[in-house]
């Protein structure tokens, strides 16, 4: 059988594994931690169970694909509930809304919180709704680097809606002409953070996301987030696929244009195809440092990072759900500082992520594992030590003003995720979660695509390339390298 090298056990590299495995291929995945899902892990602290990344779960049917392409029914491996409430926003004048699933009952919600019109809502998910249509087709699920993309009657359905798709317009300009309060506009403009972009300057066409989260819906893994991770490695392993960890490659072997393997530190992978799962900065840098470097992509803008504080919390808080924030009081200042002054506002949004709300058993009875976390700048150097004790005051202070509690005496636990430790678990340049920034109209053509121009067989996956970061866009990804794959 041909052999394939997957470097990498991220999702998209394990998912890029099962269809290759499901193609007929022989298929190894080497990785360099001693564990699979890279962002889309767990860890176990003091009694606490908490997803150390990705928390939001869109798309679900990505996952479930891959059950059907083995022949499995996805039911009988992997089970998840659709959330009643999307999120809890919190401002720091007593306003509250809940974001319920039933879009009537949302939009109501936010009329009697807010002052928003309820038709508003209803036109907003609308439009968004209008642009997955139109949208999703081409940048979703097909590579935007092939001429047969281009050049079919979706391509030209969309031609013809140009102005309609948000494409001219920024997120928030198009938020401000759509709402009337200037909460409803900070709500909707929080949907850029999804890849790690500022309202302020990406591309309207951003407002596609509310519609996967609202119109569509938003679930949570009844075993955690992590358990995306853990049943594909499982059904990949049932495949036959070989997974070696705490393996790091380093060089991809190329001879006369073409793949024929991977090089470890001791060892050589001979194969007919390489998938990079790897950020791909970082790879050209290192494992691609003798090929032709794509030095325009490799230059882009990169997208924000994390700094999350993992919490064991002593209590109970009842008004927090699942997915919690707490906004900023100068939305526009925190993304100026994250994207343009390289520095963290001194009052962050605060996203507050809590599994043990629908999974009792993550924390011990009568606690919560927080998942706390606030958008910073990737790293450029800064004083991060500095930095992370200023924000965990300013984190400590909303929260406590907010819920009208004292949380640092509840904190008997603690973990913390940075710019710099994010960059050396998941080899994400400058610790972005994202890879290249989406703060402009032609972003989704600044990402690398799913397969070397310059070296046949070398193909690429995850977050940082084609069509971009988070879970569902990176399951597509290995997708379309997969239909790539004859």
């Amino acid at each position: 059988m041909k052999k394939v090298i997957v470097i990498g056990a991220g999702i998209a590299g394990i998912a890029s594994a099962i269809r290759m495995a499901c193609k007929g291929f022989e298929v190894t995945v080497l990785e360099s931690n001693s564990y699979p899902g890279g962002k889309l892990s767990e860890f176990q602290l003091h009694g606490y169970r908490f997803d150390a990344g990705p928390s939001l779960f869109t798309l679900p049917e990505q996952v479930e694909e891959l059950f059907r392409l083995a022949g499995k029914n996805p039911s009988d491996y992997f089970q998840y509930t659709k959330l009643p409430v999307a999120c809890h926003y919190f401002w720091e004048d007593g306003k509250r809304v809940h974001a319920y699933a039933d879009l009537e009952k949302f939009a109501e919600e936010v009329e009697t919180q807010l002052g928003e019109p309820k038709a508003n809502i209803r036109q907003a998910l609308q439009k968004s709704s209008f642009i997955y249509e139109h949208l999703a087709p081409l940048f979703m699920h097909r590579s935007l680097h092939r001429w047969q993309t281009w050049l079919n009657a979706q391509a030209l359905k969309c031609y013809l809606k140009l102005g309609k798709l948000g494409i001219f317009s920024t997120m928030h300009k198009a938020n401000q002409a759509q709402f009337k309060q200037e909460k409803t506009v900070q709500l909707f403009n929080r949907y850029a953070t999804y890849n790690g972009s500022n309202p302020y300057e990406t591309p309207a066409t951003l407002n596609i996301i509310p519609h996967l989260e609202f119109n569509i819906g938003a679930y949570f893994p009844n075993k955690g987030m992590f358990d995306i991770t853990n049943s594909l490695y499982k059904l990949a392993k049932n495949l036959g696929v070989h997974f070696i960890f705490n393996t790091k490659v380093e060089e991809v072997m190329v001879e006369g244009k073409r793949v024929n393997g991977v090089k470890t530190e001791d060892k050589t992978y001979p194969a007919t195809i390489v998938i990079n799962n790897m950020d791909m900065v970082n790879a050209y840098k290192t494992i691609l440092r003798k090929q032709k470097q794509p030095e325009k992509l490799l230059n882009q803008p990169k997208s924000s990072s994390a700094l999350i504080f993992y919490w064991g919390i002593k209590r109970e808080f009842k008004e927090l759900d699942l997915h919690n924030i707490l906004f900023s009081e100068n939305y526009q200042e925190e993304f100026d500082h994250i994207f343009n002054k390289g520095s963290i506002y001194e009052d962050p949004t605060v996203y507050i992520n809590i599994t043990s709300v629908y999974k009792k058993d993550d924390a011990p009875e009568g606690c919560m594992n927080w998942f706390t976390m606030i958008n910073v700048p990737n790293n450029q150097g800064q004083d991060w030590d500095h930095m992370i004790t200023d924000a965990k005051k300013a984190i400590i202070q909303k929260i406590n003003r907010i819920l009208q509690t004292d949380i640092e005496p509840l904190i008997e636990v603690e973990q913390i995720l940075e710019p710099r430790t994010i960059e050396s678990k998941t080899s994400s340049a400058n610790g972005a979660l994202y890879g290249n920034s989406s703060n402009n109209r032609y972003a989704a053509f600044l990402r690398h695509a799913n397969f070397s121009s310059d070296i046949a067989n070398l193909y690429f996956v995850g977050g940082s390339v084609h069509p971009g970061g988070g879970i569902p866009l990176c399951l597509l990804s290995a997708k379309i390298m997969g239909d790539m794959v004859k």
